[in-house]
């Protein structure tokens, strides 16, 4: 997964930008649906990408494949009815956002390869970055769902499981260690080579592909 070619980097941070941005953004704006105003006071519910990155977390997006942003604040006892239910729908806002943002970014590349056709489509600047924000916000939702605190995941899992699920908020503070032991042992590739690429090859072929043969008939 280690690609840092000059093109991939000029590709990958707007489509970075974009996905960790819309992610948190994600967050924020459904938390304020809730009844929490938390994000906007502090000044997080902006488009502004500087105020969402997380250097370790963006960093690693390039090296390894996957990583996080700076997590939005996010208050669940202003929340209007059930707080469980309220954090469930907070933690999914991230992933369903990035989802949408790569269906929107299949949807543009079929675009972009039915006016310029496959070989200059994929290869140009702008079709590039767009094939790279299918695949950041790809690997940013699924890596997101994992349930390990403090990914949206574990929280999403809480919020389905009956009871108060202490134990699993217990295990934040060891959260980037067991992340380093999915590393090692394998599992962070197998995400990677059984639903992220799969997931991109889907969106290609069923939707990319379709609009564009639309274009070119």
């Amino acid at each position: 997964m280690l690609d840092l070619s000059v093109e991939r980097i000029l590709a990958w941070i707007p489509a970075v930008l974009i996905a960790l941005t819309f992610h948190e953004y994600a967050h924020g704006w459904m938390a304020l649906r809730l009844g929490d105003h938390t994000a906007r006071l502090l000044g997080r519910l902006t488009l502004n990408p500087i105020r969402h990155l997380d250097p370790i977390g963006t960093l690693l997006l390039f090296l390894v494949g996957f990583g996080w942003a700076k997590p939005v604040p996010v208050n669940p006892y202003n929340f209007r009815g059930d707080i469980k239910r309220g954090l469930l729908l907070v933690s999914a806002a991230g992933p369903a956002a990035n989802l949408i943002l790569a269906c929107a970014g299949a949807v543009l590349l079929g675009l972009i390869i039915g006016l310029f056709g496959l070989y200059a489509g994929l290869h140009s600047p702008l079709g590039m970055i767009v094939q790279a924000v299918i695949l950041v916000n790809l690997i940013l939702a699924f890596f997101n769902l994992l349930p390990i605190p403090p990914l949206d995941g574990s929280k999403i899992l809480a919020g389905l499981l009956p009871g108060r699920q202490t134990w699993l908020y217990s295990l934040e503070q060891y959260g980037i260690i067991i992340l380093l032991v999915l590393v090692v042992t394998g599992v962070i590739r197998q995400l990677w080579e059984r639903v992220i690429e799969p997931a991109y090859a889907f969106l290609f072929n069923n939707i990319t592909a379709n609009i564009a043969g639309f274009l070119m008939f």
